[in-house]
Parts: structure tokens; C-alpha cells; sequence
């Protein structure tokens, strides 16, 4: 099978590239990292796509509100060419920093398929502070391509502006549609109910990530490009000594990476 080839985008204060790279590269994808400016250079490198990522970070050190900055840019120079991608038999993912540039782009949620047009907003964290730490989520959609197989994951946030917030229309839709696609939960999966830290930024019903109406577009505030490892989970070296004394083979992957391989192999 020919690997599908995937752009992760860079610049301006994104910083979580390589391990977004990295990523689709240990899930069978030909990962590319390109900046915008090249981007905006040369459009229709989109053409050769198959997979465009936005990584996280702090895009123009989130100064106007985070992603805002890098929204506007794109939509100044090429949002066009954007438009014309999603169109597409493609995939798009927004982690963190992405997510909310996906947002601010009008790409998430696209209700009633009105890309472009800004529909929601992810606000400062209700604790107005800065959240890195490990959370779990559980899938609430069977619409997104990007999460079949999933129940539940163990993911780190890191972020201070993941507060999800829309109108109570919309969100009656993105209901309907099935567009809610992880939510933040207890260890033993039941539901966070806004209880902080379990759910770390207050996001309404709390929404951790959500899809556009395909279902091909993934916008989430967890990392799980961060957990491409089993080392990377924190509390691993607990897990590892019960294995062991299980005399069980230690993992080497980890478990965020299903969000990678199904992105590949829907190409295949």
C-alpha cells in the first residue's frame, strides 16, 4: 500500500510538530513538516495531500486569543485552497493549539456544512490557569474516522484556553449530527459532570474534542501525540512492575497512536 502523505504544519510559535510527525510515521504515514509561510508560498503543495494536521503550540504566542492569530493569517492568504481540501475525500486534525485554529477557521463544527463561518469558541479555563496534566476521555461518536475502535484514553492536556463553548442551537445540532466526539470522564468512565480536574477547563457538557459533520475533520484539546509511547504515560513504571510480576510482555506503543492508524488506514 502506498503510504498516504501527510503535512503537519509549523510556525510562529507551534510547537508540538515532531511529535505530530512522528506520530503518523509510527502509524504508516509519510509525515512531512512545512511552514506556513512555504505553505501560503506554494498551495498547491494540498494538491499531493492526503492528511493535513495542526499541530499544538502557541501560535503567535496566543496574544489576540489563542489560534486567532494563525486563523486570520491562513483565511488572509489561502483559505480558498483550505476550502477546497476539506471538499475533498481528505482528513484533517487540529490537537490543542490546531484544534483551536480549526475553530477559529469556521472548519469545527461546520454545522449545517457552513465551513468557514465561525460557529464555537474554546475560552480560558474556568481556573484561569494554565492545565498540564493527564486526563481521561471517553468516545461519544460513531461518525469520526479518526477514533473507530475507541472507548477510552488515557491523554495529557496542556493548554489555558480549551474551554468549549457554543450556542445552545448549535450544540443541539452537533448533537443530532454526532458530532461530539470524546468527553472528559472519571477513571472508571463515568461522566466528569464539570468537576475539575477531571474535566481540566470547564468546556460545557464537558467536550474534549468534536468532528465536523463528515466526521473527517477532529479538532481536540488532549494530546495524543504525546502518548506514542509506553513510557510517555504517566504512572508507567507502576504498570511496568505489574506486568512483569504478571509475566506479561511489556508494550512498546502507546495508545494514543489508534488516533494515527486510523487516519492511515482509511486510506487503505
Amino acid at each position: 500500500m502506498k503510504k498516504p502523505k501527510v503535512l503537519v504544519i509549523t510556525g510562529y510559535g507551534l510547537n508540538c510538530e515532531e511529535e505530530t510527525a512522528k506520530a503518523f510515521v509510527m502509524s504508516g504515514g509519510d509525515s512531512k513538516i512545512m511552514h506556513i509561510n512555504d505553505i501560503i508560498a506554494n498551495p498547491k503543495v494540498l494538491d499531493e495531500l492526503k492528511i493535513m494536521a495542526f499541530p499544538g503550540g502557541f501560535s503567535y504566542g496566543d496574544d489576540t486569543g489563542s489560534g486567532n492569530a494563525m486563523a486570520n493569517k491562513i483565511t488572509n492568504n489561502m483559505k480558498e485552497y483550505i476550502l477546497k481540501f476539506v471538499e475533498k475525500d481528505n482528513l484533517v486534525a487540529g490537537i490543542c493549539n490546531g484544534f483551536q485554529i480549526l475553530v477559529n477557521l469556521g472548519l469545527l463544527p461546520a454545522v449545517d456544512k457552513k465551513y468557514g463561518e465561525r460557529q464555537a469558541a474554546l475560552m480560558p479555563n474556568n481556573s484561569a490557569r494554565y492545565q498540564n496534566r493527564w486526563i481521561h476521555i471517553k468516545k461519544v461518536s460513531d461518525k469520526c474516522v479518526w477514533t473507530k475502535g475507541v472507548n477510552m484514553l488515557h491523554v495529557p492536556v496542556a493548554h489555558g484556553e480549551g474551554n468549549f463553548y457554543t450556542e445552545a442551537e448549535t450544540l443541539a445540532k452537533m448533537k443530532e449530527n454526532d458530532q461530539i466526539v470524546f468527553k472528559y470522564v472519571k477513571e472508571d468512565g463515568s461522566p466528569a459532570n464539570g468537576e475539575f480536574p477531571i474535566n481540566p477547563n470547564g468546556a460545557m457538557e464537558d467536550i474534549a474534542a468534536i468532528c465536523d459533520p463528515t466526521g473527517r475533520i477532529l479538532g481536540t484539546m488532549p494530546h495524543p501525540e504525546r502518548f506514542n509511547s509506553f513510557t510517555n504515560e504517566d504512572g508507567w513504571e507502576l504498570k511496568k512492575e505489574k506486568l512483569i510480576r504478571e509475566g506479561k510482555s511489556l508494550p512498546k506503543e502507546g495508545e494514543g497512536l489508534i488516533i494515527f492508524k486510523n487516519a492511515i488506514k482509511y486510506f487503505s
